[in-house]
């Protein structure tokens, strides 16, 4: 197995979601979860023992005494004999349970910046198989304000404080780790993409079969060649029971800027405009404030996620910073 997937190749394994047959009813199962569900019974997050963070920690330490780099590591580089059988139950979790897992504890104060991302990407080495998060193949995101215009299309809007709407991200697994809370506000705002089907089912099953058809997707200047401005995506697949979401607002409506795309029908506008509604029901998403030493993983197959616009701390050193892994995961 490679260190770690290219942009496109991990793109093409996340686009690769089976689908034998559009669902005839609501799907359910432990994703289909809402707000009370979760939010009344937190077995979804995990705290580290400290013989678990010890363990992290001499994995790291072993790391830097034998001056590998990061992006040169294997799993079997970091070793963890007993954190592993955790890091496979929290995968588990993710691709047959409720779509996403917290994890507390992480010894940030234990190291600086570097071994914190040594840490966090050794845990993602035991979960699955790293992979570059945009074209330029930066494989550890910094998710923080970097200042950039807001009003700009073609920002992607993690490098500020704005809010961002509902999306999924092209990889299995899209893991954050909070090295520094905003001083408020910034929520991860989730939603189970399968509640949000179900309901589509339940209140217009007429539009259900386009959610299998393709919508084409709008690159936002990503390709550097100029010559890829949009492709088709399908936002739903089901197979073997399972529904497999990839859902982004934003860039499925802004694809119409192009010349060559043909405008919305009515009922594909109605359609877009009544998944995002149900999204934000009150009663169906959750929001999850992260914590320093938090990780969040979370499933883009069973999950929609946003996050809510926060004010920054004054001073750069105490300013919200996060890591963000994007991961592939083997069939299970």
């Amino acid at each position: 197995m490679s260190r770690f997937k290219s942009y496109g190749e991990q793109t093409l394994h996340y686009f690769g979601r089976p689908h034998t047959e559009v669902p005839a009813g609501p799907v359910g199962g432990p994703a289909a979860w809402k707000r009370a569900d979760v939010a009344d019974d937190p077995g979804w997050r995990y705290r580290l023992s400290d013989a678990e963070a010890a363990e992290l920690q001499s994995a790291v330490s072993e790391v830097r005494e034998r001056g590998i780099p990061m992006g040169e590591l294997r799993a079997a580089d970091f070793p963890l004999p007993t954190l592993a059988a955790r890091v496979a139950e929290w995968r588990h979790a993710i691709q047959h349970g409720l779509g996403f897992q917290v994890v507390s504890g992480m010894p940030l104060d234990a190291w600086d910046e570097a071994e914190a991302s040594v840490a966090y990407w050794g845990l993602g080495l035991h979960m699955g198989t790293p992979g570059a998060q945009n074209p330029q193949g930066d494989l550890l995101g910094h998710v923080r304000d970097s200042g950039a215009a807001t009003d700009d299309p073609f920002v992607r809007l993690y490098q500020t404080s704005a809010n961002i709407a509902y999306h999924c991200d092209a990889a299995d697994v899209v893991g954050l780790l909070c090295l520094r809370p905003a001083k408020s506000g910034g929520a991860s705002r989730i939603v189970s993409s399968v509640s949000v089907f179900d309901e589509v089912q339940r209140r217009r099953p007429e539009f259900v079969p386009r959610l299998f058809e393709p919508f084409l997707l709008d690159v936002r200047n990503e390709d550097a060649s100029g010559a890829l401005r949009h492709f088709p995506v399908s936002p739903c697949r089901f197979a073997e029971g399972a529904l497999a979401t990839f859902f982004h607002s934003d860039y499925f409506r802004s694809v119409q800027r192009h010349d060559d795309v043909a405008p919305f029908t009515d009922d594909e506008t109605a359609l877009l405009d009544l998944y995002e509604g149900i999204a934000e029901r009150p009663e169906l998403y959750f929001d999850m404030e992260l914590a320093r030493g938090d990780i969040q993983w979370l499933s883009n197959h069973r999950i929609l996620h946003a996050r809510t616009e926060y004010e920054d701390h004054p001073e750069p050193e105490y300013r919200r910073h996060l890591l963000r892994l994007w991961l592939s995961l083997e069939a299970a």
